[in-house]
């Protein structure tokens, strides 16, 4: 109890009753997708003045799984560590060359893996050095009001303050979605986003070089 007490304090003081929520359709060339495929958007608000002090520290996951990262799209808080757990028989290798967010976990079997703390807000792109096709997206952001929409697209941000910011849909085939707005006097949101960018951008392993193959590793 003494815990939770202290980070109330420690943050400012303003009400935190305020909501925010929307709908979120995603189209392809004009082309509606299924609801549930907006879940892998990331919708965060950050107000003027956000808090520095009482985020909850926690680990996440970023597995690799059947060649893939899962989950593909992984919001999480600055400062806090992202596990990278190998669950293939395979080799992998989990690496990034985003500024301010490089890392390279190095080659790992099946286990738990390592860990790798993100300092900085900003979009990480993980990348596997044994398989050039496995990409992974990383969120670190600075606010502590985050959520993703639910299988029909619905989002809801709850326990926000009552004060104007950027209200943001994120997802790694758009451009991000912004308004600026004010909690609790907003109507709710109805967002398209036009999935108009590649799956996986151009790029070169974590040696700054170019992939053997075109099938590496597979």
């Amino acid at each position: 109890m003494r815990r939770l007490v202290l980070v109330i304090l420690a943050l400012p003081v303003f009400a935190f009753a305020a909501e925010l929520e929307g709908q979120i359709k995603l189209v392809v060339d004009g082309k509606p997708l299924r609801a549930e495929e907006a879940t892998d958007a990331v919708v965060y608000f950050r107000p003027a003045e956000v808090p520095t002090t009482g985020f909850p520290v926690v680990e996440y996951t970023m597995s690799t799984k059947d060649k893939q990262f899962e989950p593909h799209i992984l919001p999480i808080l600055v400062g806090n560590t992202v596990r990278f757990p190998n669950e293939d028989t395979i080799l992998h290798n989990a690496f990034s060359s985003s500024r301010g967010n490089t890392f390279d976990v190095g080659l790992y079997t099946e286990g738990e893996g390592k860990t790798v703390t993100f300092s900085k807000p900003g979009y990480v792109r993980v990348y596997c050095n044994v398989h050039h096709a496995m990409i992974g997206h990383l969120l670190v952001l600075d606010t502590p009001y985050f959520t993703r929409p639910d299988k029909n697209g619905h989002f809801k941000l709850e326990g926000l303050p009552e004060q104007a910011g950027d209200l943001v849909v994120w997802h790694d085939r758009s451009k991000p979605w912004h308004v600026k707005t004010t909690p609790g006097e907003a109507a709710a949101y109805e967002i398209t986003l036009d999935l108009n960018l590649r799956r996986i951008s151009p790029h070169k392993n974590k040696f700054g070089k170019p992939y053997g193959n075109k099938n590496a590793g597979y």
